[in-house]
């Protein structure tokens, strides 16, 4: 299904029936990487996943948007949709997405997979150091483009330009004081070997949210999808409990 939002064509899928759980997919992701939690999540709950403008079917944003943009989003979605106080569950750029949401809005729970927030200063490597050095030379601008190219990441360098500069927004953005006035129950998953979220970033997000609990599991970025039955077991139980 589409629905229009600043002009965009966002394309979303909503099944099942019950409490509204929604789903938030991970940077360069897109709904299938999200059907396997969805689907048997559907048998007993009202599941709603979209497509990231910019990702999957949906169109691309015509400027560079922040996270607040893309909250925006999904506080518009939720109101054409007729949907009360949802679970909402996000994978990385997707819970970023959730953290802003729902430290403004009025959610039952939170589950983040694989989430950062916190910005970290970054250690440059020399060769970036020197990169850098030489684009600040008389005559080197040039060398700009050229420059984020080399240094940057697999998404960044995927990414069309306006892309480009939404992921740059996204990193760049300290998400700490939104995750601080999150008052409802929120669950961290997390991968014992997730380097592109490393778990001292979900430690430190345990440590400042108002109610947060971390379950580590084997894997990586991605392992709610390398753990999806006891993934499965542990967001059954966290999203019953005490109901």
């Amino acid at each position: 299904m589409i629905i229009k939002f600043k002009d965009i064509d966002v394309n979303y899928i909503q099944y099942g029936e019950g409490k509204d759980i929604i789903l938030l997919h991970g940077w360069g992701q897109n709904i299938q990487m999200m059907n396997p939690l969805g689907d048997p999540l559907s048998k007993k709950y009202r599941v709603t996943i979209l497509d990231f403008p910019g990702f999957g079917e949906s169109g691309e944003p015509k400027e560079a948007w922040s996270i607040y943009d893309y909250a925006l989003l999904v506080e518009f979605i939720i109101q054409q949709l007729n949907i009360k106080k949802p679970i909402i569950m996000g994978h990385s750029f997707g819970g970023r997405v959730a953290i802003k949401y729902s430290a403004d809005h009025p959610i039952e729970k939170l589950i983040l997979f694989g989430s950062p927030c916190i910005r970290r200063n970054q250690t440059f490597s020399v060769k970036v150091r020197i990169l850098k050095s030489l684009k600040k030379l008389p005559g080197m601008d040039i060398l700009g483009e050229k420059m984020k190219k080399y240094i940057g990441s697999r998404d960044y360098k995927a990414a069309s330009p306006i892309m480009r500069q939404i992921l740059v927004n996204t990193v760049n953005e300290d998400l700490s004081n939104e995750a601080r006035r999150i008052e409802e129950p929120t669950l961290l998953v997390w991968g014992d070997h997730d380097t592109e979220a490393p778990l001292a970033d979900a430690q430190d997000l345990e440590n400042i949210m108002i109610d947060a609990g971390l379950v580590v599991l084997p894997g990586t970025h991605y392992a709610y999808l390398e753990n999806l039955g006891r993934i499965l077991n542990i967001v059954g139980s966290f999203i019953e409990g005490g109901n």
